[in-house]
C-alpha cells in the first residue's frame, strides 16, 4: 500500500474519475423464505461434516495420535490430534462449499500420527446423493457411530459424525472450518478465520480524590518533606501536585479519573512518595484497593471521605511506630457514558449504571446483511498472483461482530446477517473490512513476526437517516487514506434495513439529550475527555485481544477512530471548507439582499419593498410568514432527497487534491522521525496557517470589543454620543408611530444607488472608530 500514489498532472494530482467513490445501488437476490432470519442476505449452500469422536480404534501396535481426516474431491482437512488414546473426542466442523463441490463421494479416513510416519487405521465412504439437507430453523441433526474399515476390510474401530448439507444460517457455520480454503487449514489457523460475536465489556470511569495524608514520618527527622500522591490502575497513572510542609499532615484535594471495565479484574494502587532529589523519588508508603471497596453512584450526590493506613514498602529504612494514612474518596461514576469513540460517531449513548437505564425496551432493530465485496486490491502474492484474505467488522453499541476470513479471494463472499437492538437511532452503525495478514506465506502464524492486519475500507451509516421498514442495498467503495495518496481498494455490498419497535419512543428521543445528564451537570473538558478516550480504547483493545479468537488492537484502533486527534492540514482544510458550505446558504442571502438594495433587479426590488410594508402594517403576520416559507422550502427539498446513506465523500474530505506532503505529515509517528529540514519547513507552514487563523479571530474579538466599549466610557467622546443617539431615538420611537419607523429605516437600507454614495456611512464609520484592546497586546 505504501507504494501506491495518486496520479499527477502539471498543475498537481489528478483527480479520480468522477464515479470512483460513489455508492451504487444493487439488486440482490435476498434469500427470504425459510432462512434462518437470514432474509437479507442471499443463501449459500455448504455441505457440513461433523466429526465428534471415535471409539475402539484398533492399530498395527505403539503409541500413536489419533485423528480424523476428511477427503472431498482434491479438498482434504483433518482434526486435531488427540494424544495416546483409543477413545479420542474432536468434536470439529468442517464445510465444504456446495457449489465447489467436484465429487460424489465422502471419504473420512482416521490415522494415528506416529513417531515416522501417520498410521493407518481405517475410513468411511459416504455417498453425498443420501445426505440430508438442514435448514434452520430445523432442530439438529443427530450424529451417529459409523464403522471404519482397514485394508483388509476389518473393523477398525468406530467414529461418530454427522454429514448434511445446510446454509450459512446452520449454528455450526461460525465453528466450522472452511476445508475448501486455497490453503491448508489447520486448528491454529481455523481460530483465526472463523467468525465470531465479541461482546464490549461495560465500562466505568473511576474517580478517586485525593484528600490528605496524616502522620507522615521520614528516617531523617529533621527533613522538610515534598510529598506527592502516585495513583495507579493498571497501566494509568496520575500522580498530584507536590505539597511542601513542615508537618505531618499534607493535604491536596484532587480528583484523579480512570476507566476500568467489568468484571474488574486490577486494584488502586495509591503510593505517598517523597521527591528526596530533583531526579529521585522514594516511596513512603503504599496501600492497595480492591474495586469492592469503591462506592458506586449515578448522580451528582457527596461520596464520604475514607481513611487507610499505609504500609512501608520493602527494603525501605525502617521507622519507629509508623502510622501513616490517606484519606481518599473513591467511587464509580455510572452516571457518565464512557467515551470510547469519538461523539460525532457513537453507537450506544447509555451511562455506565443499568440503574439509569429505567428499563426501557428498545425503540427499533438494525439488521445488516454482509453479502460479498468485489474489485479488492491486492494484499499479497500467491503462487505467483495476487491474493488477499478479506474479513469484515461490524460494530455497534457492545456487540462487534466479526465475519469469516475467506482466504485468497479478490471477491469474498460473506453472506452474514446480524443485529442489533436500537434504544437511540442517533448512533452510527460501523462496518470495516480487514486484509488478515495473520495468515500466508508471511503471516505471523507461520513466521511468529508481530504484523498487523491492514485496513481496507470503512463504511459508516447512521441509523436516524434510514427509513422505518426500507432495505438498503448499495454498494460501498472501500476507500484506503495513506501517506501515498488516496485508493479505491474495492467494493462492499451491504444491505440494511432498520425497524421501529415503538414509534413514540422514537419520536420521544429527539426530545432527550444525547448524552446522560452527568455529561452536563458535571462536564469534563475536551482535553480530559480525549485523555480518557484513549484510555478506554486502549482497555477495550486488551478484553478483545484477550478473547479466542482475538480481535486485534488495530482493528479495535481503527473502528473506533482511536487516531482521528492527529493532526492533518487536510483535515483542517476540509474543516473550513464544510464551514463555508455551512454558511454559504446565509451569504447568498446577504447577496441577494445587496442586489436587492441596489436595485439590480428593479423587479423584484419593488416586490420585497410591497411584501416588507405589508409585513411592517400587519406585523401579525411576520412569524406566520416566516414559517408557511420554511414549511414550503421543506416541501420543496422532498423531491431531491438523498435515496441511499451517507458515505465517504473524498471532496468534502479535501482527500482528492491533497499534496502528498501533507498526507505524509497526517501519516507521520509521533514524535517525527523525518529529517530536520522537513519539519522546519512543516513548522512554517503551520506557523503561516495559524497566523491567518489569528488575523481572523482577532478580528472577530475587535468587532466584539467594540461593541463592549461602546458603553463602556473607554472612548467618553463616543460614550456621550452614543448616549446621545441612544436617547433621541428613545424618544423618536416613543412619539413616532413603529410602522413609520419601520418603514423609513427599512426603505433607507433598501434606497436606490442614486441615493447612495461610495464611501461608508456614520453608523460603519463610528463603529469602527471605537477602541478594542489591540492596544494593549504585546
Amino acid at each position: 500500500m505504501a507504494g501506491v500514489l495518486p496520479r499527477f498532472g502539471p498543475f498537481g494530482p489528478l483527480p479520480p474519475p468522477q464515479d470512483e467513490f460513489g455508492i451504487k445501488e444493487t439488486r440482490p437476490r435476498l434469500a427470504g423464505g425459510r432462512a434462518g432470519g437470514y432474509d437479507l442476505v442471499e443463501r449459500m449452500e455448504y455441505l457440513y461434516v461433523r466429526v465428534v469422536k471415535a471409539r475402539d480404534l484398533r492399530w498395527g501396535g505403539g503409541d500413536l495420535d489419533p485423528f480424523a481426516e476428511v477427503k472431498l474431491g482434491g479438498h482434504s482437512c483433518a482434526t486435531r490430534h488427540i494424544e495416546k488414546t483409543a477413545n479420542p473426542e474432536w468434536n470439529d466442523v468442517f464445510a465444504f462449499s456446495r457449489e465447489r463441490i467436484q465429487a460424489s463421494f465422502l471419504d473420512v479416513v482416521v490415522r494415528g500420527r506416529g513417531f515416522a510416519k501417520d498410521d493407518y487405521v481405517g475410513h468411511r465412504r459416504f455417498d453425498l446423493g443420501d445426505a440430508p439437507v438442514r435448514v434452520p430453523p430445523d432442530s439438529a441433526l443427530a450424529p451417529q457411530w459409523y464403522h471404519v474399515f482397514d485394508g483388509k476390510g476389518e473393523r477398525g474401530g468406530e467414529v461418530m459424525l454427522a454429514v448434511w448439507f445446510g446454509t450459512q444460517a446452520d449454528e455450526c457455520f461460525p465453528l466450522a472450518v472452511h476445508a475448501d480454503a486455497a490453503i491448508a487449514v489447520d486448528a491454529k489457523l481455523a481460530a483465526h478465520i472463523r467468525c465470531k460475536q465479541h461482546t464490549v465489556p461495560r465500562l466505568w470511569y473511576v474517580r478517586v480524590n485525593v484528600i490528605e495524608a496524616r502522620d507522615v514520618a521520614f528516617a531523617d527527622k529533621a527533613r522538610v518533606g515534598e510529598v506527592f500522591v502516585r495513583t495507579r490502575i493498571a497501566g494509568q497513572v496520575h500522580r498530584t501536585k507536590t505539597c511542601v510542609s513542615r508537618l505531618p499532615s499534607y493535604g491536596w484535594n484532587e480528583d484523579h479519573l480512570f476507566v476500568a471495565a467489568e468484571p474488574f479484574e486490577d486494584h488502586l494502587i495509591l503510593s505517598v512518595e517523597d521527591r528526596v532529589k530533583v531526579d529521585k523519588e522514594e516511596v513512603i508508603g503504599h496501600v492497595h484497593i480492591p474495586f469492592k471497596e469503591f462506592e458506586r453512584r449515578w448522580d451528582a450526590r457527596p461520596i464520604r471521605p475514607r481513611w487507610f493506613n499505609l504500609v512501608r514498602p520493602e527494603g525501605a529504612a525502617k521507622i519507629e511506630k509508623f502510622s501513616a494514612k490517606i484519606c481518599v474518596r473513591l467511587c464509580l461514576e455510572g452516571g457518565y457514558r464512557v467515551l470510547s469513540e469519538p461523539v460525532h460517531y457513537l453507537s450506544d449513548v447509555r451511562p455506565a449504571a443499568r440503574e439509569l437505564w429505567h428499563n426501557r425496551p428498545p425503540i427499533g432493530l438494525i439488521e445488516l446483511g454482509i453479502h460479498n465485496a468485489f474489485g479488492l486490491s491486492a494484499m499479497r502474492t500467491r503462487d505467483g498472483r495476487g491474493s488477499c484474505d478479506a474479513y469484515c467488522v461490524a460494530k455497534y453499541g457492545v456487540k462487534w461482530f466479526r465475519t469469516q476470513t475467506v482466504i485468497d479471494s479478490l471477491a469474498p463472499r460473506f453472506h452474514q446477517q446480524c443485529y442489533w437492538d436500537v434504544h437511540d437511532h442517533c448512533t452510527v452503525l460501523t462496518v470495516a473490512v480487514f486484509h488478515n495478514c495473520q495468515i500466508g506465506d508471511k503471516g505471523g502464524l507461520v513466521t511468529g513476526d508481530p504484523v498487523r492486519d491492514v485496513l481496507l475500507g470503512k463504511v459508516r451509516i447512521r441509523l436516524s437517516t434510514l427509513e422505518t421498514g426500507r432495505i438498503y442495498t448499495h454498494a460501498y467503495p472501500l476507500i484506503s487514506l495513506h501517506g501515498g495518496g488516496i485508493k479505491k481498494m474495492g467494493e462492499l455490498q451491504l444491505a440494511v434495513r432498520f425497524s421501529s419497535t415503538s414509534t413514540l419512543g422514537l419520536l420521544r428521543t429527539y426530545a432527550q439529550p444525547h448524552l446522560p445528564p452527568m455529561h452536563y451537570h458535571h462536564p469534563l473538558s475536551i482535553v480530559h475527555q480525549e485523555t480518557l478516550r484513549r484510555e478506554a480504547v486502549a482497555l477495550i483493545a486488551h478484553r478483545l485481544g484477550r478473547m479466542d479468537p482475538p480481535l486485534r488492537r488495530e482493528c479495535v484502533e481503527h473502528l473506533c477512530e482511536a487516531h482521528s486527534h492527529r493532526w492533518s492540514m487536510r483535515r483542517s482544510k476540509a474543516h473550513f471548507f464544510r464551514l463555508m458550505a455551512a454558511l454559504a446558504p446565509l451569504f447568498a442571502a446577504l447577496r441577494w439582499f445587496v442586489d436587492v438594495c441596489h436595485w439590480k433587479n428593479p423587479a423584484t426590488t419593488v416586490a420585497v419593498h410591497i411584501i416588507y410594508a405589508m409585513l411592517v402594517c400587519c406585523p401579525n403576520l411576520i412569524l406566520p410568514t416566516f414559517f408557511v416559507y420554511k414549511f414550503l422550502l421543506g416541501l420543496w427539498n422532498y423531491r431531491c432527497r438523498p435515496r441511499h446513506p451517507w458515505h465517504v465523500d473524498t471532496k468534502v474530505s479535501h482527500a482528492e487534491l491533497a499534496h502528498p506532503d501533507e498526507l505524509d505529515e497526517e501519516f507521520d509517528e509521533f514524535p517525527t522521525a523525518r529529517p530536520h529540514e522537513v519539519v522546519r519547513m512543516r513548522y512554517d507552514r503551520l506557523r503561516s496557517l495559524g497566523a491567518r487563523i489569528q488575523e481572523m479571530v482577532g478580528d472577530v474579538a475587535a468587532h466584539a470589543e467594540r461593541a463592549r466599549c461602546a458603553m463602556a466610557w473607554r472612548d467618553p467622546r463616543a460614550t456621550a454620543m452614543y448616549l446621545l443617539a441612544c436617547l433621541f431615538l428613545a424618544v423618536t420611537t416613543f412619539l413616532a408611530p413603529f410602522q413609520a419607523v419601520a418603514l423609513l429605516t427599512g426603505f433607507y437600507v433598501m434606497r436606490h444607488p442614486a441615493l447612495r454614495q461610495r464611501l461608508p456611512d456614520v453608523p460603519t464609520n463610528f463603529f469602527r472608530r471605537l477602541p478594542c484592546k489591540v492596544d494593549c497586546l504585546l
